[in-house]
Order: C-alpha cells, then sequence, then structure tokens
C-alpha cells in the first residue's frame, strides 16, 4: 500500500511535537505507541522507545531505517520454535 505522494509520508504529530522538544531538552524520554509512523532523516541518531503491545522496545534509528515504518524494527509476537 502506497501513500499519495502529495499528502506526504504519516507521522504522527504528537511524534514529531516530541521530537523537537527533545531537540530543546535532551533529558526527555521520547515514549511512543504510533508503531505506523514513517522514519524521517530527522529522526537518525535518537532512540525512542516503541511500545510493542507489552513494553516499551529500545529502538536506535539509523540511516537504513528512513523510510520504514517504525513496526517493522520491533517484534510485537514471541517467536515459537
Amino acid at each position: 500500500m502506497n501513500r499519495v505522494r502529495w499528502k506526504g509520508p504519516y507521522v504522527k504529530y504528537n511524534l514529531l511535537k516530541k521530537i523537537n522538544n527533545f531537540k530543546l531538552n535532551s533529558k526527555i524520554n521520547i515514549k511512543t505507541i504510533s508503531r505506523d509512523s514513517i522514519i524521517l532523516p530527522k529522526f537518525v541518531g535518537l532512540t525512542l522507545r516503541v511500545y510493542n503491545g507489552k513494553t516499551f522496545a529500545n529502538l536506535k534509528i539509523i540511516e537504513e531505517m528512513i523510510g520504514y515504518k517504525k513496526g517493522e524494527f520491533v517484534p510485537k509476537r514471541k517467536q515459537f520454535f
């Protein structure tokens, strides 16, 4: 599923607001439950705490993650062998 180009990438406004505040005050812990937001270039170098349904998992953003959704990097279900 692609998003139309004129709308731009989907990112929750609340998450963008938290990241802008983080740039001003680096002691704030960025927690989010938004797994469907797209990773933007301004997120590179940040460590986000993404909710996986039970706990908050740490996610260190690197350049190769740009354009993907945050939920792709935080597993939601246990793997049973």
